[in-house]
């Protein structure tokens, strides 16, 4: 099944919705994903070794225990909530589902109540087929549920393209940027997210902690080597007990953390939207200074230097040049 581009992209506002007042999601979306995470771990350790009948376990050949790309693939199915690992628009579900299950904490804006109601059909066809994703706080940031999506999905191509395609970070950068031009952004919402860009390679952040091992791009030296994986393979005292040889299991290494990944480049109050054309940008102006006449992109410029510092020599590729540019 190849999913159709007009309906890949959700959009947020961040203007309207400034000053609403929201509870932190950051607990309630760790305990979501950690739970399918584990879900993930339990059902590659379920498909790796089966037991014929009470005490007489499958054995597999020594290194062949825990097997890398089932583990990859059950966890994505498992955070997906999927049947598959790849086909369909599998971050569009991961916002569609975490509308239901933050919807205490979230917060819902009707697209003709946003900055974006005159943006017709043939100038953002996904926009209007899909309406908004909902907004959540996590640690004071406002980000939109459809960044999660980004975060696990666009992630794991980042990361797919690195780990296993034999590309580098920059290439898989080239490749969101292209995206967001395309069937994520410009050809569908008539909007370009540098806040999707940043969620992307956040996530390939998080598929690389899965098993660490590669290094952080973002950390030093000494974090890296204190750093733990989310999964580790580990000898199971009882099973090995009774195989009479040894048996390993994937196992968790550490608790998935949002709050670790989240900072204001997330926010596309913060980190601002370009747009596919001067009209759609000038319609979107309009509104603007109709919700907030006093509300400028970045609006908050020191968190725009943090993030600049945050993300380095990665910076030019996924912040808004006026983030860029902010003293």
């Amino acid at each position: 099944m190849i999913a159709s581009p007009v309906i890949r992209a959700a959009e947020i506002d961040s203007v309207t919705t400034r000053r609403v007042t929201l509870e932190n999601s950051r607990a309630d979306i760790n305990r979501i994903f950690n739970q399918r995470i584990e879900r993930g771990i339990d059902e590659a350790n379920r498909k790796r070794i089966g037991i014929h009948r009470v005490g007489d376990l499958e054995l597999y050949r020594e290194g062949e225990y825990c097997d890398e790309q089932l583990l990859y693939r059950e966890l994505r199915k498992a955070i997906f909530e999927s049947n598959t690992a790849t086909w369909g628009l599998k971050g569009y579900h991961i916002d569609l589902q975490l509308r239901g299950l933050l919807a205490r904490k979230s917060y819902s804006l009707p697209l003709n109540d946003s900055i974006y109601r005159d943006i017709d059909y043939l100038e953002g066809i996904s926009l209007n087929l899909k309406e908004l994703s909902d907004l959540v706080q996590v640690d004071g940031v406002l980000i939109g549920v459809d960044k999660l999506g980004h975060f696990f999905a666009e992630g794991w191509r980042y990361f797919e393209m690195v780990a296993f395609d034999d590309k580098s970070l920059y290439d898989a950068l080239a490749w969101g940027r292209e995206k967001e031009s395309g069937l994520f952004g410009y050809s569908t919402t008539g909007i370009f997210s540098y806040a999707d860009l940043v969620a992307n390679f956040n996530g390939m952040r998080f598929w690389n902690r899965v098993l660490l091992k590669q290094d952080d791009p973002l950390s030093g030296v000494i974090a890296n080597l204190l750093a733990r994986p989310y999964v580790t393979c580990a000898i199971q005292i009882i099973d090995s007990f009774k195989a009479g040889e040894v048996v390993k299991a994937w196992e968790t290494g550490s608790e998935f953390d949002i709050g670790e990944y989240i900072d204001a480049g997330w926010d596309e109050g913060n980190n601002c939207n370009s747009y596919a054309d001067p009209l759609i940008e000038a319609k979107v102006a309009k509104r603007v200074r109709d919700v907030d006449p006093d509300f400028e992109c970045p609006s908050l410029k020191a968190a725009c230097s943090r993030s600049r510092v945050k993300y380095g020599e990665y910076a030019r590729f996924l912040l808004h040049p006026s983030c860029l540019s902010a003293e």
